[in-house]
């Protein structure tokens, strides 16, 4: 018996990385998977994101383990988009009871001040409430109660150590993540809806450069500051992020609700 046994988990940003993580790990307790990837690469940012055929793998390991899943191509900022993908998921699948709102960007491609700015807020933080806003209603009129992580990040929870558009966008999308997760565990809380958000600082994955962090602060020293865990490791692994998820969306923590869960390494604390 898995923890997540006829459940089923809507997870935007699945195709690799954190997302990837989160629903396989989410599959190993039971839980069925709607997986979503945008699967093209934004001008704004730097690193090479995921493709088609990096959401062929997630559906992969998910159906390895013998769980069901359904995998579209969405944009998180293209609402119609969203929740038709939503939908189809939920009709072969059923109810979600389970959101995982992980979908995001790291900024630093050749853009513009001004589409940085868009880019990463629209990904960062208004595809987080578009996430919320197709799910929470099918939520809510089920009565089946759930639970709904937003994945923020140390930088939601200080400032940026450098004053340029796409960490600006960055820093205050995931301060507004923290927002949207204390609003709705006080709205939703009345049908058993559970919201929380997960915290990590650098995780070993292709956007932030595989946690490779001396190369990072190499190019941009400033971050030095911001970039250094008490606990001497230059990153942590996507697995440690996805049992912090497990565990919040799990019975374990079935009062536990407008809370923010950093797994840093003690990098807030560091500071």
């Amino acid at each position: 018996m898995g923890r997540l046994d006829g459940k089923v988990a809507f997870i935007t940003g699945a195709a690799r990385g954190q997302g990837r993580s989160h629903a396989v790990r989410l599959a190993q307790e039971g839980a069925d998977i709607i997986a979503v990837d945008i699967c093209r690469q934004l001008q704004s940012v730097g690193y090479p994101m995921a493709t088609l055929a990096d959401l062929e793998q997630t559906v992969k390991e998910i159906e390895g383990l013998g769980r069901r899943v359904v995998a579209r191509k969405a944009d998180v900022r293209d609402f119609d988009e969203l929740q038709q993908v939503f939908d189809e998921g939920a009709g072969e699948l059923g109810p979600v009871t389970i959101v995982v709102a992980n979908a995001g960007i790291g900024p630093g491609g050749m853009a513009s001040d001004q589409q940085q700015w868009d880019e990463v807020m629209g990904v960062n933080l208004t595809g987080v409430w578009n996430t919320g806003r197709v799910a929470i209603p099918s939520m809510i009129r089920n009565g089946h109660g759930g639970a709904i992580v937003l994945t923020s990040s140390t930088g939601g929870l200080t400032g940026a150590p450098i004053a340029v558009a796409g960490m600006l966008a960055y820093t205050a999308a995931k301060h507004g993540v923290i927002g949207l997760t204390r609003s709705w565990a006080n709205s939703l809380a009345p049908y058993f809806i559970r919201v929380n958000s997960v915290a990590p600082t650098t995780v070993r994955t292709p956007m932030a450069g595989d946690g490779n962090v001396a190369e990072i602060i190499e190019r941009v020293p400033q971050l030095a500051g911001s970039l250094t865990n008490a606990i001497p490791v230059e990153a942590v692994e996507a697995i440690d992020v996805s049992n912090a998820v497990l565990w919040l969306v799990s019975e374990e923590a079935r009062y536990v609700t407008g809370s923010v869960i950093p797994v840093d390494a003690g990098n807030i604390n560091r500071r």
